[in-house]
């Protein structure tokens, strides 16, 4: 039987970059890991998945949760050097 872990781990993204999603779109772990999924194959997804990340560095900013933004920042690091793709301005 397959398990939240083994759908968290099928999927391209790190579970930092899965809960940042998460976050953003306000779903489980689950769903976001389907989401970031499907979001890392079509066209400007990757793109999307780093603007949700950046979003939400920004979000933790505001409340002053400095903690939390440099977790997400590590996150968004390690989803740009793993995607390179995701970067802005790539098409």
């Amino acid at each position: 039987m397959i398990n939240e872990n083994d759908i968290l781990d099928m999927t391209c993204l790190t579970r930092e970059e899965i809960a940042a999603i998460a976050e953003h779109e306000h779903i489980s772990d689950v769903e976001a890991a389907e989401l970031g999924e499907y979001m890392m194959h079509i066209h400007h997804g990757p793109q999307t998945v780093q603007s949700m990340i950046c979003d939400d560095i920004r979000e933790s900013l505001h409340k002053g949760d400095i903690s939390h933004a440099r977790a997400l920042y590590k996150a968004l690091a390690t989803f740009i050097a793993d995607h390179p793709e995701a970067t802005r301005g790539n098409t």
